[in-house]
């Protein structure tokens, strides 16, 4: 019985993995030797090696494991509760064009500004936990997804509505069957750009009003001079953001512009 020999695509995707093994491996080593060179104290310029043991320190006291699932919980939540908000505001908006005009300078001027002015601000009004850290993740998914909502409804022919609407059809029958379908590719969009801003904003808000999480590590480790654990955190930061991006976000953005046709564009932009 012959195996069957893998595809082209496999093989380039198997030869892929194995580079970026051998660059990750080269830069370690790499990293490791230049310690003793350059002479600096541990605090200051950590080893990999004494990062790799501030990590299994970390993890055998428990403390990792939990601080990555408050991280992602928090970051769910405010990801969630932010896309629903923005897809909900952004239907109700677009029912009415004219409130659509009046509000588009208002919404552009809060999508420029980034949940980092926010966060002291709320911190005055709601002190430090857990309110401050989902409010502005919320803050920073929601306006995105709301904006290219919007973008993705103005984008619908009128003929369309007024097809439905002369066959009867409930101002819900439109949003179901023509606004949500033809602002879906533009929703999907708002929302991976929302969810790579919040998982930023997520590490930050941490930084400052929590007392777990992947950003209270980087800080804590910073503050006590424990630099291999603030190393720690960032490092978990990056491999975690590889796996929400590649693993949830990049196939569902895939399987929706599928869905809708628009597979060529949304190979062009990346």
């Amino acid at each position: 019985m012959r195996v069957p020999r893998p595809g082209l695509g496999e093989r380039l995707r198997s030869g892929r993995v194995l580079k970026g093994a051998i660059g990750l491996l080269l830069v370690l080593v790499a990293w490791q030797v230049s310690v003793p060179l350059v002479g600096l104290p541990e605090y200051f310029y950590p080893s990999a090696l004494a990062v790799w043991r501030a990590c299994l320190e970390l993890i055998h006291k428990g403390i990792l494991p939990v601080y990555v699932a408050d991280s992602l919980g928090r970051y769910a939540a405010g990801v969630g509760l932010g896309t629903l908000i923005g897809v909900t505001l952004g239907l109700l908006i677009s029912l009415h064009r004219g409130t659509a005009r009046l509000l588009a300078p208002l919404i552009n001027f809060l999508y420029a500004i980034v949940e980092v002015a926010w966060i002291p601000l709320f911190v005055i009004w709601w002190g430090y936990g857990l309110k401050v850290i989902l409010v502005s993740l919320i803050y920073v998914v929601a306006f995105p997804v709301l904006y290219n909502t919007l973008v993705g409804i103005r984008t619908v022919p009128q003929v369309y509505l007024n097809a439905v609407r002369s066959l009867g059809g409930s101002r819900w029958q439109v949003i179901r069957e023509v606004l949500v379908p033809a602002a879906l590719p533009n929703i999907i969009t708002g929302f991976r750009v929302g969810a790579g801003f919040a998982f930023r904003g997520l590490i930050f808000a941490e930084m400052i009003a929590a007392k777990t999480g992947l950003g209270y590590l980087i800080f804590e480790g910073t503050a006590h001079h424990q630099t291999a654990r603030t190393i720690v955190g960032m490092i978990c930061m990056g491999v975690l953001w590889l796996g929400i991006d590649n693993v949830y976000l990049k196939p569902f953005e895939r399987a929706t512009v599928e869905r809708w046709g628009t597979v060529v564009a949304a190979e062009e932009r990346g």
